[in-house]
Parts: C-alpha cells; sequence; structure tokens
C-alpha cells in the first residue's frame, strides 16, 4: 500500500533510529543496506537497488510517495 509523507518527515523517522536498524531491516527483508538506505533518500545505486520512492518538490523538503511501507512500517515500529 503506498503511503504520501513529507521528506522531512521521512528523514525525521531516519534520524531516530537507532544504531544499526538499517542493516536489521535489511537482514530480516534479505536486502541490501545500501537498498534501506536508498529507501530513506539515500542514492547508491551501485550496491543497493531502487525502492519505489518517488520525490515531488516542494515545502517542508517535498512529498514522497513510498510505494511499499514495509521498510517505512518496521523502521516506525523500532522507534516506538
Amino acid at each position: 500500500m503506498a503511503k504520501t509523507i513529507t521528506f522531512n518527515e521521512l528523514r525525521r523517522v531516519k534520524d531516530n533510529l537507532p544504531d544499526g536498524s538499517m542493516k536489521i531491516i535489511a537482514d530480516k527483508l534479505n536486502v541490501d543496506v545500501e537498498t534501506v538506505r536508498n529507501y530513506f533518500g539515500g542514492t547508491n545505486y551501485q550496491q543497493g537497488k531502487p525502492v519505489g520512492f518517488h520525490f515531488e518538490q516542494g515545502p517542508d523538503g517535498g512529498i514522497v510517495t513510498l510505494d511499499d511501507t514495509t521498510i517505512f512500517d518496521m523502521a516506525k515500529s523500532m522507534i516506538d
């Protein structure tokens, strides 16, 4: 299910993750850690894969549509 949020909100989630969380998420989903970083706005496509991250410029860092919320939901649960 797709989710639309601001880029700054997505970065706040990333910034609030405990150390090592991206590796834990990557291991659980059997993907490269760079793929998880790309989900949060990274652009390393040599090691990681694109992740259905659609960006449109605008206020509060712009609008991001996430095609699949699995990584986002896992990250939110690690913060809570």
